[in-house]
């Protein structure tokens, strides 16, 4: 057993190489199968839909939310791997009196990396992880934000309305995007807003995300009433929210958008 420190500063005991790990978060999921973890990955949730044939083939234990204690507890897992803003705090709490639960906590892209980092260093893919790593600065480092700053809202959600803000990954994507995310004010990670509130707000660009709520065309025109002069624009929520190997795609997705 070894004593490593999560992104919630907390040290757990794991073996030096699980075999039985359990994946609670869909973006870490999607990494633990681009480490090559396929005979080691044993659970994961109803959400975790990257790659689809562990979607279709692995145990499922229940949502990022709601997590099936009896599912966890056949499956006997010696790591489950969790976050600290996508899994319940009493999921957790009740998950680590039995299982070593290691937990990340990302708001930036250099917590991504520390993320992917300190993954490879628990599974024994250090070498992977490297490798993974340094595709990621190498496409990040050629993303070409706007040229001039645009002023943004990024929508994850409808009746209420419901925004990125302040300390989300998503804030840190739009900036390297070279958009400022007007909603980044306060201690609301993701506040409900009302639609006097994104008029009076201006954004330039509105971004309506597919993840979690399914934005779709139909819903342009609501938010053309909203702000006349904005342009409105449907998003892959998966290259703005998701924190691990696909940001290896990200950049090349955000240079496609049309957001001047």
């Amino acid at each position: 057993m070894r004593g490593l420190v999560d992104q919630m500063g907390r040290t757990i005991n794991v073996p030096s190489h699980p075999q039985r790990i359990i994946s609670l978060v869909p973006s870490q999921t999607e990494l633990l199968y681009d480490l090559g973890l396929a005979e080691r990955v044993v659970g994961i949730t109803k959400f975790c839909v990257h790659p689809e044939t562990w979607f279709h083939s692995k145990h499922r234990v229940g949502g990022t939310k709601k997590v099936d204690m009896d599912k966890v507890r056949a499956l006997k897992p010696d790591l489950i791997i969790g976050n600290k803003e996508e899994n319940a705090k009493k999921d957790i709490q009740a998950l680590e009196q039995e299982f070593p639960v290691w937990m990340s906590d990302v708001r930036t892209l250099r917590d991504a990396a520390n993320m992917i980092d300190s993954i490879g260093e628990l599974t024994g893919t250090k070498e992977k992880a490297t490798e993974i790593l340094r595709g990621i600065a190498e496409v990040f480092g050629g993303l070409q934000p706007l040229d001039e700053m645009r002023t943004a809202a990024y929508f994850i959600w409808r009746e209420p309305y419901m925004v990125a803000g302040h300390g989300t990954f998503v804030n840190d994507m739009l900036l390297r995007c070279g958009l400022i995310n007007v909603f980044d004010e306060g201690d609301a990670r993701y506040p409900e807003i009302s639609a006097k509130e994104v008029e009076d707000a201006s954004p330039e660009v509105i971004l309506l995300a597919s993840e979690p709520y399914p934005f779709q065309q139909k819903h342009i025109e609501e938010f053309k009433e909203i702000c006349p002069d904005a342009r409105v624009v449907l998003v892959d929520g998966e290259f703005f929210s998701w924190y691990g190997s696909r940001l290896l795609k990200a950049p090349a997705y955000f240079a496609g958008l049309s957001l001047r």
